[in-house]
């Protein structure tokens, strides 16, 4: 039988279809990723971002494979900071591990067996220069030798080819202008790419399943400042985070629109970053992603998304539509990545008196503190129009109140205008503040 919530789950992907429909995400993923169980999933993640209509680059690193081919040929791993130290043998060990992925990965994009997600997939994968390198050089006294940084993106390049519908796959290494061949850091070389691009998302697929705080504990979003902040003082952050982290910061102020962080250890741990509103993994964007501001005309769909299931259950009183639209520029909304989540308003009620009135948080965010934010901003916009007391009418939330300096009052304590128009059938308490 089919699953009764697939329809609805469905119907709330379209705006997200509609959102990244000709949008470019460049995708960082590493060699462990490509080795792990979960592989196959990931490119069939990757055919459905295409078939969807998503320009997609693609930069894989190569670490693992490459740890086993000095192994193999009993030669020893140097690292300098995060840089590997490439001298020509562990060079030549980096081209035969790199191109051993890059082919995987391609093979992956090339399924399409009947009964399968990529059945009737037409996927075409281009590779090409369209990164120079250049030496690191000497670091600290260590000739980093074959261990590179980019030079420059064919930005064009690219962009002709994702126009052509193809998905470009790109290796962690960089040739010079001189015909030289050096070693690049993937989350740097994806770092390169997405600012070059000015790409929509740069999506890093790592060991954890985003940026963790010491306790273990997913930190959902960060600002750029707050991720650098976190680098600094996160000497528990797992490897990739330690690189993918500076790299997510210099890519939000260099103008990619967000970094995603998430684990490959999840199977389709990218798809429910993108297509849910809550995420798996950690974005970062150079901006907080919440925001408060005044409600405009077009916000009142979102506004009754809010507002009619707390009037369903006798929390707010029922207020007609007509009524929102005549009166939203009196709401304040509060918004979580473009999405209206909770709203309040306020009604002046005389020239020092004022109501605090239909505060309301969608009920998946309610923990977030966003009640709180909503309830400051109607007070500092009280206080901005001269306000002295500002009242509250509730059912339901009177202890919310009292414990944010609300003090109980009675109904003869209102305003003339609120007293008449009280509803004794509600028998709602009274609380006012004074500002």
């Amino acid at each position: 039988m089919p699953d009764p919530n697939f329809v609805a789950w469905f119907r709330s992907v379209a705006p997200y279809i509609n959102s990244f429909r000709g949008k470019t995400f460049v995708i960082a993923v590493g060699g462990k990723a490509i080795s792990g169980p979960f592989a196959k999933t990931f490119a069939y993640d990757i055919n459905l971002l295409a078939s969807l209509g998503i320009r997609l680059v693609l930069v894989h690193g190569a670490r693992p494979q490459i740890e086993e081919e000095l192994i193999d040929r009993g030669l020893t791993s140097k690292f300098h900071g995060n840089y590997r130290v490439t001298d020509a043998a562990t060079l030549d060990c980096v081209l035969h591990a790199v191109g051993s992925v890059y082919i995987e990965i391609e093979a992956l994009l090339s399924q399409g067996l009947p009964n399968t997600p990529m059945a009737g997939s037409t996927i075409r994968v281009v590779g090409g220069n369209f990164m120079t390198a250049r030496p690191l050089g000497v670091i600290d006294g260590v000739d980093m030798q074959y261990a590179g940084m980019v030079r420059k993106v064919d930005a064009e390049g690219i962009r002709a080819q994702l126009g052509l519908g193809n998905i470009v796959l790109l290796s962690c290494q960089g040739a010079s202008p001189s015909g030289e061949i050096f070693n690049l850091a993937m989350e740097e070389a994806a770092e390169a790419v997405a600012t070059a691009l000015r790409a929509d998302k740069l999506i890093y697929i790592g060991d954890t399943a985003g940026a963790l705080e010491e306790d273990g504990t997913l930190v959902e979003e960060l600002t750029a400042d707050a991720a650098e902040q976190l680098v600094k003082r996160g000497e528990w952050l797992s490897n990739d985070l330690k690189r993918f982290l500076p790299c997510s910061v210099r890519a939000c102020r260099a103008g990619v629109g967000r970094v995603h962080l998430v684990g490959y250890a999840e199977d389709g741990s990218m798809i429910l970053e993108l297509f849910t509103h809550d995420g798996v993994g950690t974005i970062v964007t150079r901006d907080s992603l919440d925001r408060l501001r005044d409600a405009r005309p077009d916000d009142i769909a979102g506004l009754l998304g809010i507002i009619e299931p707390l009037e369903l259950d006798g929390t707010l009183v029922p207020r007609p539509r007509e009524r929102i639209e005549q009166e939203v520029s009196q709401f304040t909304v509060l918004e979580h990545d473009n999405v209206i989540v909770g709203c309040a308003a306020l009604y002046i009620m005389d020239a020092e008196n004022a109501e605090l009135a239909c505060l309301a948080v969608d009920s998946d965010h309610r923990e977030w503190g966003y009640g709180e934010r909503l309830m400051q901003a109607i007070e500092a916009r009280a206080r901005a129009n001269g306000i002295r007391r500002l009242y509250v009418l509730t059912t339901r939330t009177s202890h919310w109140f009292i414990e944010r300096g609300y003090k109980p009052a009675a109904v003869e304590d209102l305003p003339d205008r609120k007293r008449e128009m009280y509803n004794y059938q509600r028998n709602s308490k009274v609380f006012v503040k004074t500002l």
